[in-house]
């Protein structure tokens, strides 16, 4: 038989957003509506899942670690983090990029 491991719940924090002006006037379209995510906003993932509220673009790009770090794993790219039950991760928007701090809880 084989044993079940259960999932970590991830919690993930919004830390920091940077703006480039300069890319968004130099290739931007002038657009409305921008980021919902506010610094310092959280979500926590149960069993590796999207939690609800996230920015689809922002789990896009950091999906991957939340469910490796749901499953126990972690130490991402040989000591990266301070915390190898972590990752920094941020959004793909070229312009105006979100900065996510996920980690498991213990």
């Amino acid at each position: 038989m084989i044993p079940i491991r259960s999932m970590h719940q991830v919690r993930i924090t919004a830390i920091r957003q940077t703006e480039y002006p300069d890319l968004m006037a130099k290739y931007e379209n002038p657009i409305e509506h921008t980021c919902d995510v506010k610094e310092g906003q959280q979500w926590i993932s149960v069993e590796g899942n999207c939690p609800e509220g996230m920015c689809p673009a922002a789990w896009y790009a950091m999906r991957e670690f939340v469910e490796a770090l749901a499953r126990g794993e972690g130490n991402f790219y040989d000591g990266w983090m301070k915390n190898p039950k972590s990752a920094m991760i941020s959004c793909n928007d070229g312009f105006r990029p979100f900065s996510f701090y996920i980690e498991v809880l213990e």
